[in-house]
């Protein structure tokens, strides 16, 4: 299934395992080098800045095809352009599989086509299906799938599981308003069994598609917290149900959403310290900061000014005193810095502050001996003979 080279793609995860330990200190810097020398690799491109560049220019060129197609066939169906996307869409898949083929991966041009082929795809049964988001949601889930399981495409995952998301909210809401109110649990079913389906089945897998499936689980986190969230479901309940609510009324079962939208996050903060899983950790912080907005933006307790106040004052004791009981640990949850994450913003700020400290001690020396360096007055080589 998988269209790239299979001894390209092991060396790939090899260079980055090797990064991560010369990024830690426990290979030298010579070493990696020469790992890096011994491992081939694909065409591809670290610097997201190179890489978006190469999408542009990608995208020049799959545009400059289509257009070329375009005309061509125009000229021979006179005005039925209803075709045209469907060629584009498979213009975008013979893009992908020729640069594919080309050992190019993650370089920007065959990004430029992937990305063209699911838009034009979508187009396409839009078309034909006068708009139907459920059709499209379906397809576009179906395509995303094929195109991760075969070209290993990042985004080509997370694409899926939006997509297989937007196929269950529109195929919920094509069953009536009476049945589109559990449209919140459905959700957290989903997101339940996305899950469930990482933690017994993909995160064991021995193929190369294990590397991308922790995906899977951190967006089947985002999507239960979503989906009971109360700003998320109030709002929802107003544009895609239109219910009314007025002044002094609620949505149906307030109450749980209330307690949901507070007790996820601090849920998902007890997890990622109990697993020492930073992205959870922030992900739980992230959740629990718009629970606080999700609550404020309908009850207002305070002025604007004083709970950003409030709030900063809270936030910096609570890490204050975090900081003083972690910074002498070595084991466990700790203030130590992560060998394997990169520390270079920490790294800078510690660099600032010796300078500050440094410069200031040293014009305070300066202002009190300004010519004293050694036995000559110029840096201790002088007639002294001494250093």
């Amino acid at each position: 299934m998988i269209v790239h080279d299979k001894t390209l793609l092991q060396n790939k995860y090899l260079r980055e395992e090797a990064k991560a330990l010369q990024d830690a200190g426990f290979i030298s810097e010579e070493h990696y080098s020469n790992i890096k020398k011994d491992l081939a690799d694909f065409k591809s491109n670290q610097n997201w800045f190179l890489r978006v560049a190469f999408l542009l220019l990608g995208s020049f060129l799959y545009s400059s095809i289509c257009g070329f197609i375009a005309l061509s066939i125009l000229q021979v169906t006179g005005e039925h352009f209803e075709v045209l996307f469907f060629v584009f869409a498979l213009i975008g898949l013979a893009g992908t599989e020729f640069f594919a083929r080309q050992n190019y991966f993650g370089h920007g041009l065959d990004d430029a086509f992937i990305i063209g082929f699911q838009i034009c795809l979508a187009a396409t049964i839009g078309i034909y299906t006068s708009g139907n988001e459920f059709l499209i949601a379906i397809v576009v889930t179906t395509s995303a799938a094929f195109c991760y399981l075969r070209y290993l495409h990042r985004s080509m995952l997370l694409l899926a599981c939006v997509a297989a998301t937007a196929s269950i909210f529109y195929g919920i809401l094509n069953l009536g308003t009476e049945i589109a109110i559990i449209l919140p649990f459905v959700s957290m079913v989903f997101a339940l069994l996305l899950f469930l389906l990482w933690n017994k089945k993909l995160q064991h897998t021995s193929t190369f598609y294990k590397f991308d499936l922790n995906l899977i689980r951190y967006y089947s986190y985002l999507l239960f917290y979503l989906s009971g969230n109360y700003l998320v479901v109030r709002e929802l309940s107003v544009v895609l149900l239109q219910q009314a609510i007025n002044h002094g009324q609620d949505i149906p079962f307030a109450w749980f959403f209330y307690i949901f939208t507070f007790i996820i996050p601090v849920g998902y903060i007890y997890q990622a310290l109990q697993q020492k899983n930073k992205i959870i950790l922030w992900l739980g912080f992230a959740a629990l900061a718009f629970s606080i907005y999700s609550i404020r933006f309908y009850y207002a307790l305070l002025p604007l000014e004083l709970a950003l106040t409030f709030g900063g004052l809270f936030l910096f004791g609570v890490t204050l005193v975090l900081i003083k009981k972690l910074q002498n640990q070595t084991t466990g949850i700790t203030f130590k810095p992560d060998r394997f994450s990169n520390s270079t913003p920490f790294q800078a700020a510690e660099i600032i502050v010796s300078t500050q400290v440094g410069g200031t001690q040293s014009n305070q020396q300066t202002t009190d001996s300004p010519v004293e360096f050694g036995g000559g007055g110029y840096s201790g080589g002088g007639a002294s003979g001494e250093f």
